[in-house]
């Protein structure tokens, strides 16, 4: 009996398949999804950091704004150094006497402001709500405008990564093809036409690779210029992805949606009253100002004229009342310039109510056409595949050339990146239409990374 070990070779192959099997399982499940590329752009995008410190810095115009209503208290003091010389003349008899005195004094005082009726600063208050409101829109734009800019550059780093893959496949089944061409013309079946064409075919599809590979690169250092890390595996699209309609299937009512929540006309009607309470603010400016005034102070003298030191307590409380009379017409001045501004803030309205709608329907339709190029191009590659198979076989019984056969394969990868493309706008397509409405949120983005393995 031989002591040696027999090994099946058919067993050690199904073996080596289920250890790929396992590790590729692994790696997947290792891979990055597009909610992790967003909560990294979250914490490390610099773009959405100075957004989240605008809205730190513009919520502070509320209390800046109450303070012009508040009392102001102001705490003075004051320690002099006193060089006194006098002098008496006399009359009858004339004599003349003199003396020095120094003396240190030392001196406090508290005085206290509390605005009766001062107009402007009412407004400028109410105006700081205004100014907080535009914050919280800009930052509303500003999270939004960070889940579209995560979705693009994960679907741009797929398509890139796609389309490598596709023109490495294609320059494989080119070279396939050349090969033949090689052989058919040295045993004399074919012109060295055929040759030069799988020839120059393969070239250029050796060109697209590079092309392909160093847009790749770029837009892996996109991807990590808003992350700060180096992106990893990044999960494709894989059976989840499905196509759903907008709902409700009315563009016009996506379009009322958004004249009522979205951010950026949200901030442009807040500029608008802004610049309108502003033109009063400034006319104010001719009212007159009441202010209850209060006043503390004690000053002590340690020594005064002729040794005498001095402790003087002084206590007073009134109202004062101010009246501008004229100001060199800098009020006027002021008010035509913030009635023109107010006008200027107005036309912005309309204008941004009108690009509103127009991106909204630009949405809608992007979404709905997007579905039907999607299907349209899924029966495209079923076509394409088609065609290329009965090009391989016309070409074996002489109905095909070779050149029929490179077009067909040029067809069908044009069609699958193509498909993959569309695939990917309509996911980013979902979440714009979303984001015209005011009411993309991480759960939208949720959802569209349920599409990805």
């Amino acid at each position: 009996m031989s002591n040696k070990l027999c090994v099946n070779p058919m067993k050690t192959k199904t073996l080596s398949l289920l250890l790929v099997a396992a590790l590729s399982a692994v790696n997947w499940a290792q891979a990055t999804d597009l909610l992790d590329i967003f909560r990294s752009a979250q914490s490390n995008d610099p773009v959405f950091a100075a957004a989240r410190a605008a809205q730190q810095a513009g919520q502070e115009k509320l209390p800046q704004g109450r303070s012009l209503l508040l009392p102001n208290v102001n705490l003075n003091a004051n320690s002099t150094m006193n060089d006194l010389t006098t002098q008496y003349k006399g009359v009858v008899p004339p004599i003349i006497m003199s003396g020095t005195n120094r003396y240190n004094s030392n001196g406090y005082g508290v005085t206290l402001v509390q605005p009766l009726f001062r107009m402007q600063n009412w407004l400028a208050y109410t105006e700081a709500e205004l100014q907080v409101a535009q914050t919280e829109a800009q930052f509303k734009i500003a999270e939004q405008d960070l889940v579209l800019r995560a979705a693009q550059a994960y679907f741009d780093v797929l398509i890139a990564q796609d389309s490598v893959q596709l023109s490495i496949a294609q320059k494989t089944a080119i070279s396939e093809q050349l090969a033949q061409a090689r052989r058919n013309f040295e045993v004399g079946s074919a012109t060295i036409t055929d040759t030069l064409e799988a020839q120059s075919r393969h070239d250029l599809t050796y060109a697209q690779e590079i092309a392909a590979q160093n847009s790749l690169e770029i837009k892996q250092r996109a991807l990590q210029q808003l992350t700060n890390a180096q992106p990893k595996d990044l999960k494709p699209l894989g059976s989840q992805f499905k196509l759903e309609s907008p709902l409700p299937a009315d563009m016009e009512v996506w379009v009322d949606q958004a004249q009522a929540n979205n951010p950026q006309l949200a901030l442009a009607q807040a500029g608008s009253e802004l610049a309108g309470k502003e033109v009063t603010r400034n006319r104010a400016g001719h009212l007159p100002t009441v202010d209850l005034v209060a006043n503390y102070s004690k000053n002590v003298a340690n020594s005064g004229m002729f040794g005498v030191g001095s402790d003087t307590t002084n206590q007073s409380v009134g109202v004062q009342l101010n009246i501008p009379l004229y100001q060199g017409g800098a009020v006027n001045s002021k008010s035509r310039e913030a009635q023109a501004n107010s006008e200027r803030a107005k036309q912005e309205l309309e204008n941004a109510r009108r690009t509103v709608a127009l991106q909204t329907r630009q949405a809608y339709l992007g979404l709905v056409s997007g579905i039907a190029q999607v299907k349209a191009l899924q029966q495209a590659l079923i076509s394409s595949t088609s065609v290329l198979e009965a090009s391989k076989l016309g070409q074996e019984v002489g109905v095909r050339t070779n050149l029929d056969v490179l077009n067909a394969q040029q067809q069908l990868y044009s069609t699958r990146r193509d498909l993959y493309q569309a695939q990917y706008n309509y996911l980013l397509s979902q979440l714009r239409l979303k984001a015209a409405v005011g009411a993309l949120s991480e759960d939208d983005l949720y959802k569209v990374n349920q599409a990805f393995n």
